[in-house]
């Protein structure tokens, strides 16, 4: 007999009470056949492949710390002013007071050409005869810096600084309160003055 449209169909694969057997005994609700299982999902956490660490955007406080700062531009050191050394003598013995410290310079150990001699008065002997040859191979001597140069205030004014100066302050002193400023600038290490001890003084206090 046919089933009429409006009746449901049953079929046997709907689930409802569990068919009991003939036993007694229920029977076990068919299960699924295995089949191949789709991946998995990777979890949140779960190990993968190690991915390289993001390039640090900020430096440690440790190595910023450390790091050393901007070195400021360096100064130069201002030259120091030269030693001072007064030697007393007469106007009349200040040549021969110069003379006699030249004489202990290179004694202990300073080359003639570190050393310049200037006298405030008459030129020193040694002057006066290089200069009777002419002011051009007097002037030579001093270029080529390998002998102690004697010269007066005028030629000062012209003559390189040395390392060591001797001031014979055998007159002119009309002349001695620029005459020893000169010379102190010419000085790079020593400024030796012989000469009056008080009028030396009074002169370097004042313009030194």
């Amino acid at each position: 007999m046919p089933l009429l449209p409006e009746e449901p169909q049953i079929h046997e694969s709907a689930q409802g009470p569990r068919a009991t057997s003939a036993t007694g005994r229920t029977a076990p609700t068919p299960r699924p056949v295995p089949g191949p299982r789709p991946a998995a999902a990777p979890r949140p956490g779960r190990p993968g492949p190690v991915r390289p660490a993001p390039p640090a955007q900020r430096m440690p406080r440790e190595m910023a710390a450390t790091k050393p700062a901007p070195s400021a531009p360096a100064v130069p050191a201002a030259p120091a002013a030269p030693q001072i050394q007064l030697i007393p003598a007469s106007a009349e013995g200040a040549i021969d007071a110069a003379e006699e410290a030249v004489d202990l310079l290179l004694e202990s150990g300073r080359t003639p050409g570190d050393v310049l001699v200037i006298t405030t008065g008459d030129p020193h002997p040694w002057a006066a005869h290089e200069l009777s040859f002419g002011e051009t191979s007097y002037w030579a001597q001093h270029d080529a810096g390998d002998d102690v140069f004697y010269t007066d205030t005028a030629g000062a004014a012209r003559a390189a600084s040395r390392p060591v100066v001797v001031v014979a302050v055998n007159g002119g002193t009309d002349v001695l309160a620029s005459a020893l400023p000169q010379a102190h600038s010419q000085a790079g290490t020593l400024l030796i003055v012989c000469g009056d001890p008080q009028q030396i003084n009074s002169v370097l206090g004042a313009g030194v």
